[in-house]
């Protein structure tokens, strides 16, 4: 060896066994990547298939082979950790993403990212230990790196993988995922859909979905569209003969009307009492002496309560896809409000938080509402984390409404409630009742406590307006925006229990209040009539003496006093094609067949899927068209 040239004595020296058994460090992300993605299935199927990973492991291949492609070997852990926090970050929020929405998510929940700042509280509610097991790779690799440091020693660096082989796997991953896309374009299920093609195609599908609704959209012409509307809804039989005159058409023509908007309000606590206290009591009678529809269900999309605003004011599907007050503020939608203001209405909104929140800011005017009264209007009482209390959002909207009403205008005015926000905290001196033992303490019990202070602030708010001599006058409409109680955090069985009540974990969680008070003491009535957050302004339209065929004005709901039968569609917290009709809740698998149905009236399963075959393909079709029609709406 002393022979030897020293410059060729390590190339005669015997490999290290040390850098023989190393492995790697793609391989190690490829396990750790695939590792993280078997958990997301766990969190958004409750199970892992084992025969699904395929379409995991095919989109992770392509992106870590491209990974290790393009990156130099010294640069290979700069560029692999980040990647991996990164993508341990994006599967954490996407799991509190689907625990508080059940959807998943897509490349577009980033648009409301800044809204997450406003629901800190809620997020942190959602919360699981478990879901920081994305993390755990990451602190054992930060704890070894730390070990290293002290014993002043380094971390082995990786070794290359051969180049054509990782071109061979970067190819067959690409084309494996575009064959699990493929097979996935078809099926309407987001949930099913993303169980087929694995998470990281189903954005690409997405994306894909949403560029080709985006082009048809950009390019109809909302004439034509609303014709092809008209001709749908008239093969539909939603009533059994038609009347000359609506029933209760212009029964509140010309009066003030006055929308509460309660905040995560489910129906069931209506004519509920607790140990023999009337949980609602105020309700209870505007009940007894108003419109109360009790089955009627929520229809929101990604922005949840604004989503609801626009709903109820445009009677137009949200996408689900997109808030409506971002994807579509910049619009000049067709409303309740504009209609209202060519008869010489006052439109106003009402709300604690600051407008800007789910743009808000963008959607009152696209609405077209004359003027809006944000956080600044108000005296922080510091009710929760939102601000101000109901009472002080009805003290300040009442005043402004009776300088409205002194300038000789009739108004429509929105109030949009906080104070029964998850995660329902009501101070203790803002508790108006008292609940049994059993209930304190959790989630059920805040949110009983929330309703109940909401229900005494209504209360407060008839009292005000019957001090101004506004009451008498003035049409009052209620409804709940969308559920409460989540339901991973309150188990039907146990609220069953505790308030002696059939409670089933989507009908009773998606079912809201809808009531419509009138003055004139007309005789209270029940309207057993299924519908949705789509068929309150046409309901209410009629009641103000519009007909929106004469204007011509295109809905998308109906008339709940004018029809027979009804379905509505949801397509958020339930997947696409899911809907209510005077039966049933229909949610579909894949497909129609591998659906499910459950009674409306009795809470259990129906067996026979047949006479709802129809009604699956009508509200698909109807919410194709509403965003044809709503994405060709012309730019304010």
């Amino acid at each position: 060896m002393n022979d030897v040239p020293l410059n060729q004595r390590k190339l005669l020296q015997p490999v290290r066994k040390a850098e023989t058994g190393r492995v790697p460090l793609f391989y190690w992300m490829a396990i750790l990547f695939l590792l993280k993605m078997m958990l997301l299935r766990h969190f958004f199927h409750q199970e892992i298939v084992w025969t699904r990973l395929a379409a995991d492991a095919a989109a992770l291949l392509a992106l870590l082979s491209l990974v290790e492609l393009v990156t130099p070997m010294r640069r290979k852990a700069i560029a692999y950790w980040p990647l991996n926090a990164a993508y341990s970050l994006v599967l954490f929020a996407a799991t509190l993403y689907f625990e508080h929405f059940n959807s998943i998510p897509t490349y577009t929940a980033l648009y409301a990212l800044h809204q997450v700042g406003q629901i800190t509280s809620s997020v942190i509610e959602t919360i699981q230990p478990s879901n920081f097991l994305f993390f755990a790779d990451l602190i054992i690799a930060v704890l070894v790196w730390m070990f290293c440091k002290v014993r002043h020693s380094r971390l082995p660096a990786s070794k290359s993988v051969n180049k054509i082989g990782l071109l061979i796997v970067f190819i067959a991953g690409l084309a494996l995922s575009a064959r699990f896309i493929q097979a996935g374009m078809p099926i309407q299920n987001e949930l099913a859909a993303a169980e087929k093609e694995g998470f990281l195609n189903y954005q690409i599908t997405s994306a894909i979905k949403s560029a080709k609704d985006h082009s048809i959209a950009v390019t109809g012409n909302p004439d034509e569209i609303a014709e092809e509307i008209n001709r749908l809804q008239s093969s539909y039989p939603y009533t059994a003969k038609k009347r000359e005159t609506p029933a209760y058409f212009g029964a509140a023509k010309g009066k003030n009307v006055i929308i509460l908007q309660l905040e995560s309000f489910q129906n069931f606590p209506i004519n509920l009492s607790v140990e023999g206290k009337e949980l609602t009591p105020v309700l209870n009678k505007l009940a007894a002496e108003g419109l109360y529809f009790p089955h009627v269900f929520q229809q929101i999309g990604n922005g949840n309560t604004s989503d609801a605003e626009f709903m109820s004011n445009t009677s137009i599907y949200p996408t689900g896809k997109i808030a409506m007050s971002t994807g579509y503020g910049d619009r000049k939608l067709p409303s309740l409000p504009r209609l209202l203001r060519e008869r010489n209405y006052a439109t106003s909104t009402f709300h604690v938080n600051d407008v800007t929140f789910w743009d808000r800011d963008k959607l009152y005017p696209a609405i077209g509402f004359d003027h809006y009264y944000d956080k600044p209007f108000y005296n922080d009482d510091k009710f929760n984390n939102f601000g101000a209390s109901d009472e002080e959002l009805y003290r300040v909207g009442v005043d402004q409404l009776a300088e409205t009403s002194r300038q000789g205008k009739p108004f429509y005015a929105q109030f949009i409630t906080a104070s029964s926000h998850h995660p329902f905290l009501v101070p203790e001196d803002r508790r108006k009742i008292a609940l049994p033992d059993a209930m304190n303490g959790t989630q059920l019990g805040d949110y009983l406590y929330a309703v109940h202070y909401t229900d005494y602030a209504i209360g407060t708010l008839i009292d005000r307006l019957k001090e101004k001599g506004l009451w008498d006058d003035t049409v009052l409409v209620i409804y709940g925006d969308h559920y409460g109680l989540p339901p991973e955090q309150n188990d039907p069985q146990t609220i069953r229990d505790l308030l002696g009540i059939h409670y089933d974990s989507q009908l009773s969680r998606f079912n809201i209040p809808l009531i419509i008070h009138m003055p004139g003491g007309a005789e209270g009535k029940t309207v057993e009539t299924v519908g949705g957050q789509v068929d309150m302004m046409p309901t209410l339209a009629n009641l103000l003496g519009i007909s929106l065929p004469d204007e011509p004005f295109t809905a998308f709901g109906h008339d709940l006093l004018n029809i027979d039968k009804n379905v509505v569609g949801m397509r958020y917290y339930l997947p696409t094609g899911s809907f209510f009709n005077n039966d049933v809740l229909f949610v579909p698998g894949t497909g129609f067949e591998d659906g499910e149905a459950i009674s409306i009236k009795t809470q259990e399963r129906v067996a026979d899927l047949t006479p709802y075959r129809a009604d699956y393909e009508y509200i698909l079709k109807l919410m194709e068209l509403s965003d044809r029609y709503v994405g060709s709406l012309p730019k304010r």
